[in-house]
């Protein structure tokens, strides 16, 4: 509730603060300019949801799967476990599985199972476990006779080109680290690679003799992004080679396809060199050369993942391939990455298309990229492409909501959005282009919305200022009502049941004698203010000002429950300011040495039928009241000088408001009346009726009357 009440807060500040067309101009592109200074800076919050809108085009028109690409898995799966005993299995059945693939033809193997330990089935390491007993010592003779098993998986292994793997960590693995053995060279032009490629500061590696035995050693490392989901897979990470300038250590993957062409050198190609368009810009890593493949990378030198999904074609269990009767053809002239789907040790990743995807499928993917030239890039003119496109959108947008054209400015900024979507989307099914749409439209929408806010408020403003105007000459409730029902804004009325109050200064014309003009308007304004105000909050409606005198009625044009006590209320108030009114004008006086002025009013009331609404002429009108009701009431103030009295009620005034303390003056035949009329005037409300000095007052008045 908090945080709502601080969002309803800051809004409410907004609504309430003044704009002018300064504001409306300086606010927006202020925030285009905070949004141009952010763009590169990149925050995380911007990277997601760039990420989620390529991760969407990627669903929509995912990688299709090409079975022609010489990629496949041999699969740890279920099947393989029934077959060959619970993991982990013997090295030597590894090295029968490499023997049977380099018998049937396989161009290149890639393990994806890491042996950091020696394995614990050898027959030396059961010998070392049998009881000192030297009944034992014939059969630790012979066990130690026996082939080591992870010799035999290295003689193998030397015999077909072979990928061992390693791994970076992110904590300390508690052993001694011995760094990967180096079976590639490097070659750089641009900007030195060693400030953009990921430095770890752990990992594991196979056993030695194994990396001796192997053509290649690389990385099994797919470092997701902070959602988790893996979205590209670095082509080389950094480790700590003090004795290295070039401390570079590539993926498996990357292994695979350079083992595959026969070739020794990776060429990685950064920013600054020939043929990288960086406007000057350290953009990183831009392209890497593995033998014939040019590899489009993003600056750490990361392939982007272009996800075709789980795919069941590119994967053949293990316990198939040493069937007699396996198809030679699914391992022949291909590479073959070795690893696991099993529930029990498979590595299961998100990525853009599966909710979970095994670590070794996604590497055999980016091969897949890399055999067939499908890549996904973020070209390094993206980002320039993208701030000058919330740029040109925000001027235009920002521009538009001044000139009040919102819904021009809507159909542009609707234009921009889905252009920009589309023309990203567009790039990227044709040209494997990432270009980041939401950003710059999303931007730009913001800061149209935030004009057009600010223009709607200005404008709110200035109806504001037009009904302050008006207020001035009409009821405020009038004003409103007026503004929602603008029908009503035309000639005509209608018969209502009204309570109409004449209220006018006595000796008004004396008092001004003795005035100059801009005293007299001062003193009528102390006058007319708070008696107004008075009056407006007791329900009624000012229907004009007559030098003095003061016209208003109740019941019109909203209906006012009990208007006549409302009217009664009114006039004692309007009694009681004017002792504090007289006050303050001594005092002045007093100050000023001026004449002293006591005002005096007369006040009359009375409630019967009257019309009520807009008169006057077609060129101006005025909402306003007429009848005998009115000319009553005017006739009743007039009288009050007679009776000694600042209040005089009419008969049916009085009726509607029996608790009050009232007083019968008379029966009186008004002028423009034949019949006699009841008069009464007023002393205070409900408490003072109660008051014995009231009752006693009363009784001997009534006694008078009679």
């Amino acid at each position: 509730m908090g945080f709502v009440n601080r969002i309803g807060g800051f809004f409410g500040r907004i609504a309430r603060a003044k704009f002018g067309r300064i504001e409306g101009i300086i606010i927006p592109l202020a925030l285009l300019l905070a949004a141009l200074t952010l763009r590169p800076y990149d925050p995380p919050i911007v990277q997601q949801m760039r990420n989620l809108v390529f991760d969407s085009y990627q669903r929509i028109a995912p990688r299709q799967y090409d079975a022609t690409l010489p990629i496949r898995i041999g699969d740890i799966d279920e099947k393989s476990l029934n077959t060959f005993g619970q993991w982990p299995w013997s090295r030597s059945q590894m090295a029968r599985i490499i023997d049977r693939l380099r018998e049937l033809g396989a161009a290149v193997v890639g393990i994806d199972i890491i042996y950091a330990e020696a394995d614990r089935t050898a027959p030396a390491a059961i010998a070392k476990n049998l009881p000192t007993d030297g009944s034992f010592d014939a059969a630790k003779e012979m066990l130690l006779r026996l082939p080591d098993p992870d010799q035999d998986l290295a003689n193998s292994i030397a015999q077909i080109p072979t990928i061992i793997p390693f791994a970076a960590l992110g904590t300390d693995p508690q052993r001694p680290q011995e760094l990967p053995l180096r079976k590639a060279g490097y070659a750089f032009a641009g900007d030195n690679p060693i400030r953009y490629i990921r430095p770890w500061r752990f990992w594991v590696t196979s056993l030695p003799e194994l990396e001796k035995a192997a053509t290649g050693i690389g990385s099994v490392n797919a470092d997701p992004d902070p959602d988790g989901i893996i979205r590209q897979v670095s082509l080389f990470l950094q480790l700590p080679d003090k004795d290295n300038p070039t401390p570079f250590y590539p993926s498996m993957t990357a292994e695979a396809i350079r083992i595959a062409q026969g070739q020794s050198t990776y060429a990685v190609k950064s920013s600054g060199a020939s043929g990288v368009i960086s406007f000057g810009e350290h953009t990183g890593i831009s392209v890497v050369k593995i033998g014939q493949a040019m590899v489009p990378t993003n600056a750490q030198g990361a392939v982007i993942l272009y996800d075709t999904g789980h795919q069941d074609q590119r994967f053949f269990s293990l316990a198939d391939l040493m069937s007699p009767d396996f198809d030679p053809s699914i391992v022949a002239g291909r590479i073959i990455f070795i690893g696991s789907s099993s529930e029990g040790l498979r590595d299961y990743k998100p990525t853009p298309n599966e909710e979970s995807m095994t670590g070794v499928e996604i590497h055999a993917q980016i091969a897949e990229q890399i055999f067939s030239g499908t890549y996904l890039q973020r070209p390094d003119w993206a980002d320039g492409l993208e701030f000058v496109t919330l740029a040109v959108l925000g001027v235009i947008l920002t521009i538009l909501a001044q000139l009040r054209r919102a819904l021009v400015g809507f159909g542009i900024a609707a234009f921009g959005i889905i252009g920009s979507f589309g023309a990203s989307y567009y790039l990227f099914i044709t040209r494997g282009f990432e270009l980041d749409p939401l950003y710059p439209a999303g931007a730009a929408f913001l800061i149209f919305v935030t004009a057009t806010l600010i223009g709607y408020i200005r404008t709110e403003q200035e109806k504001a200022q037009v009904r302050g105007a008006f207020s001035l000459y009409l009821s405020p409730v009038l004003v409103d009502q007026v503004s929602k029902n603008r029908e009503q804004l035309k000639l005509g009325g209608e018969n209502r049941d009204l309570t109409v109050m004449f209220c006018d200064i006595r000796g008004f014309t004396k008092m001004s004698e003795g005035l100059d003009p801009q005293q007299l308007t001062h003193v009528i304004n102390q006058f007319l203010t708070p008696m107004t105000d008075i009056i407006q909050a007791n329900g009624g409606t000012i229907d004009k000002y007559i030098g003095d005198c003061i016209m208003a009625f109740w019941n019109a044009p909203l209906d006012i429950p009990q208007h006549e006590r409302k009217a009664v209320t009114a006039a004692y108030g309007m009694r009681s300011e004017l002792v504090r009114l007289n006050e303050t004008l001594a005092a002045e006086a007093a100050a000023t040495g001026a004449k002293k002025i006591e005002i005096k009013i007369g006040i009359g009331l009375n409630t019967g039928i009257a019309c009520v609404g807009n008169m006057g002429s077609k060129q101006r009108f005025g909402y306003s009241a007429l009848g005998d009701t009115v000319n009553t009431a005017s006739r009743l103030e007039s009288l009050s000088p007679a009776y000694f009295v600042d209040l005089v009620l009419g008969e049916e005034t009085a009726a509607a408001a029996p608790g009050f303390a009232l007083l019968e003056l008379d029966q009186v035949r008004v002028k423009g009346k034949n019949l006699p009329v009841r008069i009464f005037t007023g002393l205070g409300d409900e408490k003072v009726a109660q008051s014995n000095s009231f009752v006693t007052l009363k009784n001997l008045h009534d006694a008078m009357l009679q």
